[in-house]
């Protein structure tokens, strides 16, 4: 006999959501615990209220497994990234576009050439933190030299760090968006362009009137030097390692599979760096398996702290706290959505919401306050999109329309 359910009053439902928020704000922000055990608290606590609402395991369960199973495809692309950035490190196909990003700044255009370096870095590499805390500090020693506004060219850097990775197909958090809205990435990439190429090209009108304001010719290559000479003692450089990165773009603008693309690049580099590179030759055959193992584990080597801070990115491995966090969310949400506690707190809350302006209002708000809270873009884009998503097919939105913002 099936236990009559109740509907969630207001009260029940947001309880799990307030519990979550306060876990994180505490937990995360004041005590740096991690996210994951505070989110199955929340779930724990969502349960609990389902079961006093009626609602068996089983069914809480099956809520679970399908939220999961929706976002499996996306998580699939995820792990695809993190093996052919470490792929792409170890065949030196990211080494090789740092190299010679690098050579193309100019004394009298510095402040360009570094949004332009920091954005191509980031595109190529997912990575804004990783761009900005390696080429872009190199840029800053130059553009100190030089007698540059600091302040101008750290502005430079970064923008073009967040362009570069907003667009980017293997950044985690371009990723993340389709998973928490229920969309495509390169859709998401597509229609990020409608808000990213504006504001770079205002960026770069800026950058051009302020010029350099370089006050000395300077010598740009004694800043580079270290970078360069690092990069060219471990890799040999060759045009064809930009073949995997050419079959990546060529795979977004002709929308083919995005998993079997990646997945194709990163074994194209592999082989390239058993071919190219001293460092798998002289090993035989044992290059070979250092070139998967890399490509689960992210390159090793004896590197500078610096350079480290960018090459020692990708591998499988490197997605699998990402992976575990929208697990966890998406095993919340799962309750959260099957017993209607989602539906009847966000009905609520948008009770007196009616134009399409609001509803997007209303989005931008409620990841802004969950950054705030949380300190997290992982949960500021896996809570909202999750609330939201059910919303927007409602009021016969397009989930890209989230995306965007």
């Amino acid at each position: 006999m099936k236990t009559q359910k109740q509907k969630p009053s207001f009260l029940i439902a947001v309880t799990p959501i307030l519990v979550m928020l306060a876990g994180l704000a505490i937990g995360v922000g004041y005590m740096k615990l991690r996210v994951e055990p505070i989110i199955l608290l929340s779930a724990l606590v969502a349960g609990f209220l389902a079961y006093k609402l009626g609602y068996s395991y089983k069914e809480m369960q099956k809520g679970m497994i399908d939220k999961i199973s929706d976002s499996m495809p996306a998580l699939m692309i995820l792990w695809s990234v993190g093996l052919i950035i470490g792929a792409w490190m170890f065949s030196g196909t990211i080494p090789m576009i740092i190299y010679y990003g690098v050579q193309i700044i100019s004394p009298t255009y510095l402040v360009i050439t570094a949004f332009l370096i920091s954005a191509i870095l980031s595109t190529v590499t997912g990575t804004s933190w990783g761009s900005a805390g390696t080429v872009g500090v190199a840029i800053m020693g130059i553009s100190q030299g030089l007698g540059v506004d600091l302040a101008v060219t750290a502005g430079a850097v970064v923008a073009g760090a967040y362009f570069g990775d907003k667009i980017s197909p293997l950044s985690d958090t371009t990723n993340l968006a389709p998973i928490a809205a229920g969309s495509e990435l390169y859709e998401h990439i597509k229609h990020m362009f409608y808000t990213t190429v504006p504001a770079a090209i205002v960026a770069l009108i800026v950058y051009s009137t302020f010029g350099s304001g370089a006050t000395s010719g300077g010598d740009i290559s004694a800043s580079v030097l270290a970078l360069q000479t690092e990069l060219d003692k471990v890799f040999n450089f060759n045009i064809l390692l930009l073949l995997p990165v050419l079959i990546v773009i060529a795979g977004s603008v002709l929308k083919w599979p995005t998993i079997p693309v990646m997945i194709v690049a990163a074994m194209l580099a592999i082989a390239f760096g058993v071919i190219f590179q001293d460092f798998s030759l002289k090993d035989g055959f044992t290059s070979v398996i250092k070139g998967f193992n890399l490509s689960m584990s992210g390159i090793d080597g004896s590197f500078s702290k610096d350079i480290m801070r960018l090459l020692n990115r990708g591998g499988v491995d490197s997605v699998n706290a990402t992976t575990i966090l929208v697990i966890c969310a998406m095993g919340f949400a799962g309750i959260m959505s099957i017993t209607g506690m989602l539906e009847v707190v966000l009905h609520t809350l948008m009770a007196g919401v009616k134009s399409v302006f609001g509803v997007i209002f209303s989005t931008i708000c409620s990841c802004l306050t969950v950054a705030f809270v949380t300190g997290s873009s992982y949960l500021s884009i896996l809570i909202p999109g999750e609330m939201f998503k059910d919303f927007y097919k409602e009021k016969t939105l397009q989930l890209k329309i989230y995306l965007e913002h």
